[in-house]
């Protein structure tokens, strides 16, 4: 199925099968940090099938590249880059990337950190769709746009798993269009 003529994403199937296996972890990666674990949604082959099949079509609009952000997005980037026909671009933590790449910093729920990504992974006429798995502060969604932007490419939208509710990412982001699977409630 090309994705021109995908159907509009299943949101309500694919929450529930994926809501039903995210876990939260209190106290990790430090006390009063609730991290969100999307492990079992990536072991269970239907919860997966589900998650990227919605991220592949939540958007209809054509893009050229996914801009998948370190680490979990690059699971999820992956296959919605194939599934989309569309070049796959990692956004990693500093130091990580062989070739010239551009940093942007960024603030995270327990402190902050710099991103980068190639210099030459895209260019003027690129569309892209940020993916990663969650949004909690906004920070590294944020400086994601901001690398891209910087690259001279056009940010169609950005699409995440879930959100972290209480640190706001959404607000951060309410410029962009922003799509969750699985909203803070």
């Amino acid at each position: 199925m090309s994705p021109e003529s995908r159907p509009p994403a299943d949101h309500a199937g694919a929450a529930a099968v994926v809501g039903r296996l995210v876990r939260a972890v209190p106290d990790f990666p430090r006390d009063g940090v609730v991290f969100k674990d999307i492990t079992p949604v990536l072991a269970d082959p239907a919860a997966f099938a589900a998650a990227v099949g919605w991220l592949a079509g939540v958007f209809a609009e054509p893009f050229d590249k996914v801009v998948a952000i370190e680490a979990r997005g690059f699971i999820l980037g992956a296959p919605v880059a194939y599934e989309r026909r569309a070049g796959l671009v990692p956004v990693r933590k500093v130091g990580k990337l062989p070739a010239a790449t551009m940093t942007q910093g960024y603030t995270l729920e327990y402190g902050e950190a710099t991103l980068e990504i190639h210099a030459d992974a895209l260019v003027p006429a690129d569309r892209v769709l940020v993916i990663d798995d969650v949004v909690a502060t906004g920070g590294t969604a944020l400086a994601t746009v901001e690398l891209v932007r910087r690259s001279g490419a056009e940010v169609v939208g950005i699409a995440a798993l879930l959100e972290v509710g209480g640190l706001g990412g959404r607000a951060l982001l309410a410029d962009h269009d922003l799509r969750l699977l699985l909203p803070a409630s």
